[in-house]
């Protein structure tokens, strides 16, 4: 089954916690293989400096599209109130 898009970004965002105190957000991109290398580098490189993100995982898949994993720590603060 071939899924067609019209656009050429797909995205879904999850949360996960993969060691005690420290979670990380997810984003899940599916990529058209319309887009090229230099315009996929450029996206990613936007959203790592102005998001946060970093990559997790790329994959290539046999038609040309690319699934892409990016995670960001996300930070909690603790209340210093005490009463």
């Amino acid at each position: 089954m071939v899924r067609m898009s019209r656009s050429p970004l797909l995205t879904s965002a999850h949360r996960r916690a993969l060691s005690p105190g420290v979670e990380f957000e997810f984003d899940r991109l599916t990529i058209s293989r319309e887009l090229s290398r230099n315009a996929v580098t450029r996206m990613l490189v936007e959203r790592a400096e102005h998001g946060g993100w970093e990559l997790d995982r790329l994959r290539l898949s046999p038609d040309g599209t690319r699934r892409v994993v990016l995670r960001r720590k996300i930070i909690r603060q603790r209340s210093t109130y005490y009463v």
